[in-house]
């Protein structure tokens, strides 16, 4: 095992990777302000259209280079499962379940990143790695019960969870390797920009099903615009470039504690009550993270790329 803080690369992994999940953390709030004034499927493609016009000024003030059309097949899977996936599957399921029972299924998320990535980049990582991904997954699926997670399942929205948190893994990792070749912010702007194509017009069409955009509030635009830039853009700056640096398996570890960040979000910021349990949770999880980070062998660094 090695020491994170005595390897500079490792120890600025893991804070990017932490600003990343940071930065995810206050989607749940956000999305839960938002769709009071926005149809859910507006709100997803929507927030994909603000990132991708922000992309397009970002690799224009940058003079980033045109990417080659060849180029252009790497970036399918991070759209197709981030931007379409992900936010599809997950709206779908939470039309049939409830957010506590979705959680549940939701906590395997950061295990499912790291098995993708061990099995799709043969990425290695050390046998105590697993334990610690199991000890943090478990502590999740345990939290997530005790607040009424057993409740509100069926075959069908169980289904369409699963399929969500793949997405999103697989969307990851392909990400991931990706920023070995670009860095991360070049990497999402890409992502968002070449999916305009198909947002665009979608969000278009959208913006006549359901609420009226136009009646929504000042907060709920506010919202929204957090998503777009947050969790569709500037978060993956920081998570692709910590997923670089840690290697993806894990680095994706530490999205462990974004189900429990969110909770606090969602205290400040929606007046939700934060129990003891979830302190106790917190801690735990929080070790489970740092284990998982010093069970790294010397001789498998992360991959290179930022």
């Amino acid at each position: 095992m090695i020491s994170i803080w005595n390897n500079p690369r490792l120890r600025n992994g893991l804070f990017f990777a932490f600003l990343g999940v940071l930065i995810f953390s206050f989607t749940m709030p956000f999305t839960k302000v938002a769709v009071g004034g926005f149809n859910p499927y507006f709100l997803n493609m929507a927030r994909a259209v603000i990132a991708g016009i922000a992309g397009i000024i970002v690799l224009r003030v940058a003079r980033v280079p045109m990417i080659k059309r060849h180029e252009i097949r790497g970036f399918l899977w991070p759209i197709a499962m981030n931007i379409f996936g992900w936010p599809i599957f997950i709206t779908l399921a939470l039309e049939r379940t409830t957010s506590a029972h979705a959680a549940v299924i939701a906590a395997f998320m950061p295990l499912m990143t790291a098995f993708l990535a061990v099995v799709s980049t043969h990425e290695r990582v050390a046998r105590s790695f697993w334990f610690a991904a199991g000890t943090g997954t478990a502590i999740l699926v345990i939290f997530s019960l005790s607040r009424g997670g057993a409740e509100g399942g069926n075959f069908l929205a169980d289904i369409l969870v699963i399929a969500a948190v793949v997405s999103s893994s697989w969307g990851y990792v392909k990400g991931a390797s990706l920023s070995r070749e670009r860095p991360g912010w070049q990497v999402i702007s890409w992502v968002v920009v070449l999916a305009l194509p198909v947002t665009a017009p979608l969000t278009a069409a959208l913006w006549f099903v359901g609420p009226n955009p136009l009646e929504a509030t000042g907060v709920e635009w506010l919202a929204l615009l957090g998503l777009a830039f947050g969790s569709m853009f500037f978060g993956f700056f920081a998570w692709y470039k910590g997923l670089a640096m840690l290697g993806t398996a894990y680095g994706s570890q530490v999205q462990q504690l974004q189900s429990l960040l969110t909770l606090g979000w969602s205290a400040l910021l929606l007046g939700e009550s934060v129990t003891l349990w979830t302190l106790v949770a917190a801690l735990g999880v929080i070790g489970s993270v740092l284990w998982a980070q010093r069970s790294r062998a010397p001789q498998s660094p992360p991959a290179a790329g930022s």
